[in-house]
């Protein structure tokens, strides 16, 4: 009643995967900030190339300096993190190139970042890649995740979530 009252409505999101990789749960990233979602709830990508592509529609809210991780903002207020490999904020910037500023509006699909997988898996702990709903108790109601051991980057589905 109170959301009707005031014109909010639930509203279904798809996120599509970020790369291309393997889509896999949370539980499976060695790392407790993202196993334990302490950022969010979501899933994780074991990539197979370089090339990372907005997530869903919205607007670039964050582009880290080092562009290792970006965060996309949709119109309904869901905020999504995608977070390149593990302890990567260490290499500064090495191997990675942001292709997007803050404020840019982007599509599902739209390209993001490239980075260098092999340079990553030398020096950071990992390549698996966080896709994080950093705001996911506020405003996420259900969320439905969708694993594959072959997500096309743009393409494949990874969650349905609904807003509250």
């Amino acid at each position: 009643m109170f959301k009707k009252m005031f014109g909010k409505k639930s509203v279904e999101e798809q996120l599509v995967a970020p790369l291309n990789g393997k889509v896999v749960p949370l539980d499976e990233v060695d790392d407790p900030v993202f196993s334990q979602r302490m950022m969010g709830d979501g899933v994780a990508i074991e990539p197979t190339d370089g090339k990372v592509v907005s997530p869903i529609s919205g607007e670039i809210v964050q582009i880290f300096p080092t562009n290792h991780a970006v965060g996309v903002k949709t119109k309904s207020g869901v905020e999504v993190l995608v977070h390149i490999g593990l302890e990567t904020v260490a290499m500064e910037g090495e191997g990675f190139e942001g292709h997007v500023k803050q404020g840019d509006k982007v599509e599902a699909g739209d390209h993001l970042i490239t980075f260098d997988p092999d340079l990553v898996k030398e020096k950071a702990k990992s390549t698996i890649t966080p896709v994080i709903i950093t705001n996911f108790d506020d405003i996420v109601e259900n969320f439905e995740p969708s694993y594959s051991d072959a997500a096309s980057a743009g393409q494949t589905n990874i969650a349905t979530l609904q807003t509250k």
